[in-house]
């Protein structure tokens, strides 16, 4: 049987990863593989430093889709991929990915999964997780000095050019898309609610829950 394709969009800092490692602990990590959408940005590496940190990483142009889409087909076709591992204090691409194999259920996690149609084909179940805008920047703010080396400046900057600007333009209509939507990120009722509309879809494909 083909794995089952889910999605998970939403505006960044919505709890998008959290919804995530929820299904992985509850259908289990080995029948389960996660795709982030931004490991897949272009790698910056032939531009100037001062350059790559003017690039708009909010809009779709700055993704390399077409090479997760072929990713995604060949998972769902049964064979290996190499996932690309980004550096975001660098905006460059390492020079080796990270294996991943073929899996009963396969995640795709990013804020701009429902904005490429062609990337919406391949989606089985669509989730957007609505969360209020301020918590959403406390989030990022706190991520992108704690794990990829920016200044509060910088951060806040970049949220008000480009991050908010791209979210109204792109991500908030990719809404009309999603099949289930989680308010205010991840709740034990709503998670439960999601875990057990996959857990049935899995057995529906003939893989045992």
């Amino acid at each position: 049987m083909d794995p089952l394709v889910i999605g998970i969009a939403g505006g960044t800092g919505s709890g998008k990863t959290t919804i995530a490692q929820a299904i992985i602990e509850r259908i289990g990590p080995s029948r389960v593989r996660i795709i982030p959408h931004d490991a897949y940005y272009k790698d910056a590496a032939h531009l100037p430093i001062t350059a790559r940190a003017r690039i708009n990483f909010d809009h779709p142009d700055a993704l390399d889709t077409p090479l997760l889409i072929r990713h995604l087909d060949e998972l769902i076709a049964g064979r290996d991929v190499e996932i690309p591992e980004y550096d975001f204090s660098t905006h460059t691409r390492k020079k080796e990915g990270r294996p991943c194999q073929p899996a009963p259920v396969i995640i795709v996690e990013g804020i701009l999964l429902y904005a490429e149609p062609a990337l919406r084909e391949r989606i089985d179940i669509k989730i957007y997780v609505e969360t209020d805008d301020d918590i959403r920047f406390i989030r990022r703010l706190r991520r992108d000095i704690a794990e990829r080396g920016r200044t509060m400046e910088s951060v806040v900057a970049q949220y008000l050019e480009t991050v908010k600007p791209m979210h109204e333009l792109f991500v908030l209509p990719s809404r009309k898309h999603a099949d289930l939507i989680i308010p205010e990120g991840h709740k034990p009722v709503s998670t439960d609610a999601l875990i057990s509309i996959l857990q049935q879809r899995i057995g529906d494909a003939g893989i045992a829950p």
